[in-house]
């Protein structure tokens, strides 16, 4: 008896000590789990293309080529079209900054004296000094955990090259790559997680892509909507940083109003009424005509786990992680779908429908044939 606690002891210390040296082994590679992250999520966007290109009768290592090719020209081409511009607009708002927030704070000062409310209390609710160190703090914490995650620039950028040469190698060996993994589990799991490779793709892709493509549609609004209204100056920036942000679900949109928002009140008259409402409008029309049509269902995922994955992913990743947290939820609810609640409800269905009718079910038969 006392041989076996023993040896069972010895085990689980074994087994404690290997599960931490795992850990502590996966805590120091988390720029790699990170960069196979992001690989996985743009396999899954570039997946569909590539797959029609090889429909075509194109080998599929050079459809991937092709497809990689014309993305880096389109980014490029776009780059050398708006890049100086954005960047230019943007160095100039950052810099008026300030200025803006001066203005923002004498125009709740005045409004605070028409409602009678003495000025120092108003100083110490909206204190522009703070708020401004605040946001300048929180954005640094976001961009420092994204960059403490790829360990620095040079290696940020290292990453991006690294994460664009495994998702191609994942695109162009796909069905090796599924088999090997999948050989690893014992029967009949390795077939059944087979089966799941099209479906967990198909849904992180289609939010991705569907993302992608409303944010891009909200960018030009948004640009074209300021020109409009008169803010030429930086129309063009803040519609690159409206739709930049848009690509983080639920907090995005708002954080990419608040600049614009900021240049309206410093314009005066009635343009932030009609900015405000430019982006409600934008706004609604992405939450019940874009969202639907673009994306429709591909996340089916509860809002609150949505909300979840984005905060959480945040904290821990920064900026990165608000961007490919909620495509892998996405990717999980499927394989929790079709893994565990569509047998758990049928093996409930068979359950019930093997079962023996219970006493009550019998009598009241029994009384409507009598």
């Amino acid at each position: 008896m006392s041989e076996r606690r023993i040896a069972i002891s010895i085990q689980n210390i074994l087994l404690i000590t290997a599960t931490v040296l795992l850990l502590l082994l996966l805590w120091q590679l988390s720029s790699l789990l990170v960069i196979l992250m992001i690989s996985v999520v743009l396999a899954a966007t570039l997946a569909p293309i590539i797959n029609s290109a090889q429909q075509l009768g194109i080998p599929r290592w050079l459809a991937v080529l092709l497809v990689y090719l014309g993305l880096l020209t389109i980014l490029v081409g776009v780059g050398v079209l708006i890049g100086p511009t954005v960047a230019q607009q943007i160095q100039r708002l950052f810099r008026r900054l300030p200025d803006y927030l001066e203005v923002l704070e004498s125009l709740i000062d005045r409004l605070a004296v028409r409602l009678g409310i003495s000025e120092p209390i108003i100083s110490q609710i909206f204190d522009t000094q703070t708020l401004t160190n605040w946001a300048i703090r929180s954005s640094q914490q976001l961009v420092v955990r994204s960059y403490g995650v790829t360990r620095g620039f040079l290696g940020g950028i290292l990453s991006v090259i690294l994460a664009l040469f495994l998702s191609g190698y994942m695109l162009s060996g796909a069905k090796r790559l599924i088999k090997g993994i999948v050989s690893l589990f014992p029967k009949p799991w390795d077939d059944r997680l087979a089966a799941q490779v099209k479906p967990v793709s198909r849904r992180m892709g289609n939010y991705i892509q569907g993302r992608v493509l409303v944010s891009g549609i909200l960018g030009v609004a948004i640009t074209i909507g300021l020109k409009v209204l008169g803010i030429t100056e930086f129309a063009l920036g803040l519609g690159v940083i409206a739709g930049g942000t848009n690509l983080i679900p639920f907090f995005g949109p708002v954080l990419g109003a608040i600049p614009a928002l900021i240049v309206a009140i410093a314009q005066g008259g009635w343009t932030f009424l009609w900015v405000f409402l430019l982006f409600v409008i934008i706004q609604n029309v992405e939450t019940y005509v874009l969202d639907p049509l673009l994306v429709g269902s591909s996340v089916r995922v509860h809002p609150l786990y949505q909300l979840l994955a984005v905060v959480g992913g945040a904290q821990v990743l920064g900026i990165i992680g608000a961007l490919i947290v909620p495509p892998w939820i996405a990717g999980a609810s499927v394989l929790l779908e079709n893994l565990y609640l569509q047998p758990k409800r049928q093996a409930e269905q068979q359950a019930a429908a093997l079962s023996p009718p219970s006493r009550e079910e019998t009598q009241s038969t029994l009384s409507m044939k009598g």
